[in-house]
């Protein structure tokens, strides 16, 4: 099952939504998501969150939309979008892409990009997007194949010390190499022609793909 999740960051615009949310998909909004989706005309399946970031009347608006409200206590341990990310896999989601988790606050903005390495969206179950961007954790023993175009933008930033990186289809090869927090090596690499590969051995690498013009979606990494 494929679940879009809007998060509480910077609102997901037309664009986004038309490239993104198809029918069929089951829509979670974590909290302030939900505002976003009441703004475009969505009809959300569930509202999970302490909704501190919705009022009384924008719930109410949900509801009368037909959507389930999950009300956490505001003291937790997890973050809204944690939340909500947790629950898609308890539904038995297999495709999930955030959007509206980048912009705003850049403690926000960091902690969404990491949610992508919980345990449970290997295999490239979870995506983040909004614009040209489009973000990815891979694991150990995985492969991310990206389609795109000539010129797109990879990065990729090591969670922890990433090590047995094989790249292709980029301009600036790793050839069973390491990236370690600190140095900025892995930052601003391109692609040479519409496919790259990106192999891991052991940690954990965040890839941002950040696109010049619309093209395919990525297909899920694949683990070898």
């Amino acid at each position: 099952m494929r679940t879009i999740i809007i998060a509480n960051g910077t609102p997901p615009t037309a664009a986004d939504l038309d490239r993104w949310l198809k029918p069929g998909d089951r829509l979670i909004c974590a909290d302030g998501g939900g505002r976003a989706a009441l703004a475009a005309g969505l009809k959300p399946d569930l509202v999970i969150g302490d909704f501190d970031s919705l009022s009384e009347v924008e719930l109410a608006a949900l509801t009368a939309s037909g959507a389930a409200l999950e009300r956490h206590p505001r003291q937790k341990d997890a973050t809204d979008l944690e939340l909500a990310l947790r629950r898609a896999l308890v539904d038995g989601a297999t495709d999930i892409v955030v959007l509206g988790g980048l912009g705003g606050r850049l403690d926000h903005t960091l902690a969404n990009a990491m949610l992508l390495a919980l345990p449970g969206l290997s295999g490239g179950r979870a995506r983040m997007a909004g614009g040209a961007e489009t973000l990815f954790v891979i694991r150990s023993g995985e492969t991310l194949a990206l389609n795109g175009q000539t010129g797109d933008t990879v990065s990729l930033l090591p969670l922890g010390e990433a090590a047995g990186i094989v790249t292709s289809g980029l301009a600036y090869p790793l050839r069973n190499e390491a990236l370690r927090v600190g140095p900025a090596r892995g930052v601003s690499n391109e692609m040479y022609s519409t496919r790259a590969t990106i192999r891991l051995g052991t940690g954990f690498l965040l890839c941002i793909h950040i696109r010049r013009e619309a093209g395919q979606d990525s297909p899920p990494i694949s683990s070898k």
